[in-house]
């Protein structure tokens, strides 16, 4: 029975207009249609710039040493690129901070706005979508790539503020995409909607039994309608229940309760952000997703470090004060760690086909919208990519000339098999995608 006919019974035998949408849903409830390579990017953003002495490899290349901040990518090195060099050139309205956050992934300018930055230098939304936004409406736009979710926008202390100090992802111009800080309700996102098939069996329970009390009121003719219903019926419910057993999501446990949405819990909130993420990779329900630890100006305080100061303030502080860098380097390292905890847990997740694990088909893009804090600079902003979703030539250091991030967001998006030949503002691609193949 194919789906309107379906949705055609449904309404006939007057089950509401609001339980319709149920049964769209349960169709997309299991596995997606196996394809032989499921390509996923995570783009990873962490704030206020860092200590690039602590942070950039000397060498260039595949014999290079990681710095302090970056040791925990050890077990990773040969699927590690660093990209030194390439900067956010978007200029227009608004400070630092905010045209580094919301041109980060845009590539494009800031509309005028009556939002007042840093300096008095007001601004508005991004004027375009952002990669991640593109890359999944190009693979939604494929049945064989499609996804339950497409995309995730996973946050970590972001808080309720909504201007361009605290979005990086936008569905298109003057539409920021605010990400999902609790993991309580993007747990209900990916897996609140489970329920759905129980409740409709429990309609479709009901209809069964109706059907019988018309059928022994009508005469023969109709009686054969109904039991071509009734056969339907049995038929919907039975592809229900496979959905709910045989490709049914592999949903985790909930989070446990009691974790309060603080700056104290964000180590909690993280491994728990986290586990979702890998959940919703294993179960194809996305395969791009952003993970925002905090936003631009972020003022965390990671007293688990032993830090009392705010991030932002420490990273506005002088090269002159070791101890202000000292901590600096914490902050930065705590980043870093928990970036390899996600590789670790890609990489120890088999795919789905058997086929190698999860870090073999997935690249974390981790990223800053600064290149150092006290200076403001959208230069050497830190571009940091881990594992093999893309195809680029990984174990390697380079380093370029101002080169504008577009190209970047650019190899990406050719990475992902979209060959987009501008992304942002055209005048910054015209040496095409960057070569790291």
């Amino acid at each position: 029975m194919s789906l309107q006919h379906r949705r055609d019974f449904l309404r006939r035998l007057g089950l509401s207009a609001a339980a319709l949408p149920l049964l769209g849903g349960l169709t997309t409830l299991g596995a997606a249609e196996p394809v032989s390579r499921r390509q996923r990017v995570i783009f990873v953003f962490s704030p206020n710039g860092t200590v690039p002495s602590a942070f950039w490899p000397e060498e260039e290349g595949s014999n290079f040493k990681l710095k302090p901040i970056m040791k925990s990518f050890e077990p990773f090195k040969n699927r590690l690129l660093t990209l030194k060099g390439v900067n956010n050139r978007v200029r227009g309205d608004g400070d630092s901070h905010m045209r580094g956050m919301s041109c980060l992934l845009t590539g494009i300018e800031l509309f005028p706005g009556n939002i007042m930055g840093g300096g008095g230098a007001p601004a508005g939304w991004a004027s375009g979508p952002s990669i991640d936004q593109v890359m999944r409406n190009f693979l939604q736009s494929t049945p064989e790539n499609k996804t339950r979710m497409g995309s995730l926008e996973i946050g970590v202390g972001v808080g309720n503020r909504a201007d361009p100090w605290t979005r990086w992802s936008y569905a298109g111009p003057n539409q920021p995409v605010a990400p999902v800080s609790s993991p309580y309700e993007l747990f209900d996102k990916l897996y609140g909607s489970m329920k759905e098939g129980e409740n409709l069996v429990s309609v479709l329970d009901s209809l069964k039994a109706d059907i019988a009390k018309v059928a022994q009121n009508v005469d023969a003719h109709d009686r054969a309608l109904l039991d071509q219903h009734a056969v339907a019926l049995r038929e919907l419910e039975r592809g229900i229940k496979e959905s709910q057993t045989s490709t049914a999501l592999d949903a985790p446990a909930p989070p446990a309760a009691g974790v309060a949405m603080d700056n104290d819990s964000i180590p909690q909130i993280t491994r728990l952000q986290t586990e979702l993420l890998i959940s919703a990779f294993r179960n194809d329900m996305a395969r791009i997703s952003t993970f925002q630890f905090t936003n631009s100006v972020g003022g965390v305080r990671m007293k688990w470090l032993g830090i009392e100061e705010g991030h932002h303030s420490l990273s506005h502080d002088p090269d002159l004060n070791a101890g202000s860098v000292e901590k600096l380097v914490k902050i930065n390292t705590w980043f870093a760690e928990q970036i390899a905890y996600l590789a670790k847990r890609l990489q120890e997740t088999p795919e789905p086909n058997g086929k190698g694990n999860m870090l073999d088909n997935t690249t974390i893009v981790w990223t800053n919208e600064l290149g150092k804090g006290n200076s403001h600079s959208h230069e050497d902003i830190p571009w940091v990519l881990i594992g093999g979703g893309l195809g680029f030539k990984t174990g390697r250091a380079l380093k370029f000339n101002k080169t504008p991030h577009n190209r970047l967001l650019l190899a990406i998006a050719h990475g992902m098999g979209n060959r987009l030949k501008t992304f942002g503002n055209p005048s910054l691609c015209e040496e095409g995608p960057l070569k790291l193949s």
